[in-house]
């Protein structure tokens, strides 16, 4: 029971605490004395790069990348680049990756708008070669049987030719047959048409 009643006490707590951090910002002070007793007239900051000139146990001389020169606190002093300028440097590098991916992007969606523009167009001529193989499948079984049909009636004539034929022989047979008639007619009568 006491251990709920403590919970219960300590919820109040918990609900209040703020998330911090522990700040990595260091200013550190430039002073014209080699014991920094002297009041500081310039801040450096953290991440700053300075020369070492020369170095005791306690205190440094450098000089900054302008050719300013002074004193600091030598335990202030690392050789490897703080956290701070490693993060800059690494976020730099992400946005200049960012830029080159977008640059890369826009480089490419010219290209990508033509790939996507042959591929619907191989698509709709891949749709009009199946639709030329189907007609072609019909257009072969339809020549398959008229090939049939040619080879069954391959000894006679069309219908048309036979019609044609039988009106020829008509006209020319009853033509033939008034000549005949009148030929006739006139040797029977001395030449003299009688009808």
């Amino acid at each position: 029971m006491r251990f709920f009643l403590s919970i219960l006490l300590l919820l109040p707590v918990i609900a209040v605490a703020e998330t911090a951090y522990i700040t990595d910002n260091l200013r550190l002070g430039l002073h014209q004395a080699p014991d920094t007793s002297d009041r500081a007239f310039l801040m450096l900051d953290s991440g700053q790069e300075l020369d070492i000139l020369s170095r005791d146990r306690n205190y440094a001389n450098v000089r900054l990348p302008d050719g300013t020169e002074g004193w600091v606190k030598a335990a202030y002093l690392v050789d490897e680049k703080p956290a701070k300028l490693i993060v800059a440097q690494t976020m730099a590098e992400r946005d200049a990756l960012a830029a080159e991916l977008e640059e890369t992007r826009a480089a490419f969606a010219g290209p990508a708008e033509t790939i996507k523009n042959l591929k619907d167009e191989a698509a709709a001529l891949d749709a009009s070669l199946e639709t030329a193989e189907a007609r072609i499948a019909e257009l072969e079984q339809e020549n398959a049987s008229i090939q049939g049909l040619k080879e069954r009636y391959k000894g006679s004539l069309p219908l048309s030719w036979v019609g044609g034929a039988t009106a020829v022989c008509l006209v020319a047979g009853f033509l033939l047959g008034l000549w005949w008639v009148d030929t006739r007619s006139r040797r029977r009568h001395g030449g003299i048409r009688i009808y």
